[in-house]
């Protein structure tokens, strides 16, 4: 049998070229302020260890929930999805990176 996949309206946004681009962008300054200044990079290393940490602790106790909402979720996604479509109709623009 042939299984679908599920478009994840997320992992879309993520893969535009816009929003890509940006994000690549914002990473190397992260990155390359973390490298220039020590003590900046050791408060971002705990708050990084923090947002970890309170991320798996969330995920654990959003289960129960995320699997009772599942159907919810997944109608808001496909939603969300054919309205992704009609804004890449519209905005082209989202198909260049930013220094375009």
């Amino acid at each position: 049998p042939i299984y679908h996949v599920q478009e994840n309206v997320l992992q879309r946004v993520l893969q535009l070229p816009v929003v890509s681009s940006t994000c690549e962008s914002l990473q190397r300054t992260y990155v390359s302020t973390k490298e220039a200044h020590p003590l900046v990079a050791s408060v971002c290393g705990v708050y990084e260890r923090g947002v970890q940490g309170a991320g798996a602790l969330a995920l654990w106790s959003m289960e129960p929930v995320v699997r009772r909402l599942e159907p919810q979720f997944a109608m808001a996604n496909n939603l969300a999805c054919r309205g992704l479509d009609c804004l890449e109709e519209k905005i082209p623009a989202l198909q260049y990176p930013v220094d375009k």
